[in-house]
């Protein structure tokens, strides 16, 4: 009963004008923000946290939070539309919703990842309500190791997604990871692999790299292949743009995998949504009864990482609530923003300051749903992007990748990082290297490094420190089942073929 008195004071501030109105304009701005690739909504909320010092802090909150949200919901759009994915998160998404484009089910994809952003967005704003406080105690329980075990998984998963080319995924995740070593030392401050460079002292941009192979290299891979016309044909008729009812069956499993996924990772501080949207992805096609047309565009594969994406949201905002403690780059503005204004993020917060907690969960309610009217009526308009000849569409894809990477550091080696990256990903097309591994190295190198340095240190060395902790040995074993999977595989495959042989 308590909880639903809390609930209906929440929607008595949610839906209060005011704050309804700015909910609206936050989800849309965060929308907007999300299909433009290189912005991104810590930036955005950065920006815009100066403006919410003469605002009411409850309306100033539901606002930036909206933004947050909001942007995952863009993020799908030029990830299926044009092999773009803006942020990390959206990688996984490209998989399948680029290939359903070219297929001819563009607006299947960005219905379906509507609704699963929908679902999968409420059910975190349940957890948020209703598990908050012990999910954060149990997220205290990861420490360096365990951190490092979970990398290990999310790594693990993207390679044992390659299939056959396992190898090669191998290889391209080692690359990945070389070039997260890039720049100046986590620990010491020294320079690695700069080679006298002072750009690179930051690091290799991750907006240039990813912008690069997907989008940039897709445009290669095309120019190649294509003289001119249509990239894909879609067909005719609203109701051929939208998901049907065989596609929502198709996708129930998906929508709990990616809700519960996207939840639970996301409360885990530093973990982020790009580690949640590849293990749903990942579980999504170890139960499928197809597993061989993952990457071929099926509508799965894009309703469980999407919906993982989203779902991470609210599992975010569980420990910077409940215990001060922030994620990622979002919600450490976030936490930034709620200092700013007087209020002490932690355990006491829901008890001293109902108003702006359940105000904050009842608007994520209310968000969501205008997420999904606003979306799902858009399908058919963003689908018609394909109808442009490829003489259009090139030359508006390359303009778009060149304004965001330069937009978010100014400067032009970053696009020239760009171009640098594009003709990697078309090599890596054109010799079927995986590109999700690489980026996924890159992504997750720093997290990885830092967790077993630390872990390292904790241990005075002793690697024994990762099996004798049960959280981080129950993740490793887990990751090596999954290395071990497809050599199991090969040894049938092998038998099997001996015992023809010899019949």
């Amino acid at each position: 009963m308590d909880a639903l008195a809390n609930l209906l004071l929440g929607f008595s501030v949610a839906l209060a004008p005011v704050n309804l109105f700015w909910c609206f304009v936050g989800v849309v701005l965060g929308t907007i923000v999300g299909v433009l690739p290189g912005l991104g909504p810590a930036a955005t909320i950065a920006m815009l946290l100066p403006l919410t010092l003469k605002m009411d802090h409850t309306t100033a909150i539901i606002t930036l939070a909206g933004i947050f949200y909001g942007a995952r919901y863009g993020g799908s759009t030029t990830s299926i539309l044009l092999n773009m994915p803006g942020e990390s998160s959206s990688v996984a998404t490209c998989l399948d919703g680029y290939q359903m484009a070219r297929n001819g089910r563009a607006g299947a994809a960005l219905g379906i990842s509507a609704i699963a952003s929908f679902i999968a967005g409420t059910v975190g704003v349940l957890g948020l309500m209703m598990i908050a406080p012990p999910l954060a105690r149990f997220a205290l329980r990861f420490a360096p190791p365990e951190y490092f075990a979970l990398m290990v998984l999310g790594l693990a998963m993207v390679v044992f997604l390659a299939g056959d080319s396992m190898v090669k995924a191998l290889l391209a995740l080692l690359v990945g990871l070389w070039l997260a070593t890039i720049g100046t030392d986590l620990f010491t401050a020294e320079s690695r692999f700069t080679f006298g460079h002072a750009k690179l002292l930051g690091g290799v941009d991750f907006i240039a790299a990813t912008v690069g192979i997907f989008a940039v290299g897709e445009v290669l891979v095309n120019l190649e292949s294509r003289a001119g016309g249509e990239i894909v044909k879609l067909p005719r008729g609203i109701r051929n743009l939208l998901p049907t009812l065989q596609d929502l069956k198709d996708c129930r499993f998906a929508f709990v995998n990616g809700s519960l996924i996207g939840f639970f990772v996301g409360a885990l501080p530093g973990a982020g949504a790009t580690v949640a949207s590849f293990l749903s992805y990942g579980l999504e096609k170890a139960v499928s009864r197809h597993p061989e047309k993952f990457g071929t565009g099926v509508i799965e594969g894009v309703a469980a990482p999407e919906g993982a994406n989203n779902a991470d949201a609210g599992g975010a905002l569980v420990p910077l609530l409940t215990l001060g403690i922030p994620g990622g780059n979002t919600t450490a503005i976030l936490l930034g923003g709620l200092i700013l204004w007087g209020y002490k993020p932690g355990p006491l917060l829901i008890q001293e300051h109902p108003q702006l907690f359940w105000g904050l969960v009842a608007s994520m309610y209310v968000g969501n749903f205008l997420l999904l009217v606003l979306n799902l009526p858009l399908v058919p308009l963003f689908a018609q992007i394909l109808r442009l000849p490829s003489y259009v569409l090139h030359p508006f894809i390359i303009g778009i990748s060149v304004v965001g990477v330069y937009s978010v550091n100014n400067s032009l080696f970053d696009v020239w990082m760009m171009a640098l990256f594009g003709l990697l990903g078309y090599l890596m097309r054109k010799l079927d290297f995986p590109a999700a591994a690489l980026i996924l190295g890159l992504v997750l190198g720093d997290v990885l490094e830092r967790a077993l340095r630390q872990s390292l240190m904790m241990s005075q060395g002793d690697l024994a420190i990762f099996v004798n902790r049960p959280i981080s040995a129950t993740l490793l074993a887990i990751a090596v089942v999954l290395l071990c999977l497809p050599a199991l595989r090969w040894v049938r495959a092998w038998r099997a073929d001996a015992v023809q042989r010899e019949g």
